[in-house]
């Protein structure tokens, strides 16, 4: 049996995420464009960033809530983890050889949220925007 996607789950288990993989979850995203970000490729929303290609090349920069942020490096920090120089900010470093592609997109789709204006968070959800419009 054939499936959907000829690339989806054709990921051995221990086969690290690449940032290719990470770009085509955040592309399939309403609003995302490619750009770059200290000199990394990275990816917007509505000219916000929350996915950049971290310069070790082995880590991607994700944005985060704070909170959620300190779950899941309490949880996996193997995955997950942080430099002093985001102590204060709200952004993660997912190491790709660690992170599952199902982490992953979760992560990217919350930290798309987190980036989005209200505007098209309301047209994704079709909720009222602030005039009372439903899109």
């Amino acid at each position: 049996m054939k499936r959907a996607n000829p690339r989806a789950g054709n990921r051995k288990k221990n086969e690290p995420v690449t940032y290719e993989a990470a770009r085509e979850i955040a592309l399939a995203l309403p609003g995302v464009e490619e750009s770059t970000s200290y000199g990394t490729p990275a990816c917007k929303v509505k000219g916000k960033l929350f996915l950049r290609m971290h310069q070790d090349g082995d880590s991607l920069v994700v944005r985060i809530d704070l909170a959620e942020r300190e779950s899941l490096m309490e949880a996996d920090p193997e995955t997950f983890y942080i430099t002093d120089h985001y102590l204060n900010y709200p952004w993660i470093l997912v190491r790709l050889a660690k992170v599952r592609q199902d982490q992953l997109s979760e992560l990217l789709k919350q930290a798309w949220r987190l980036a989005a204006p209200r505007r098209l968070l309301a047209e994704v959800d079709g909720l009222p925007d602030q005039f009372g419009k439903v899109n």
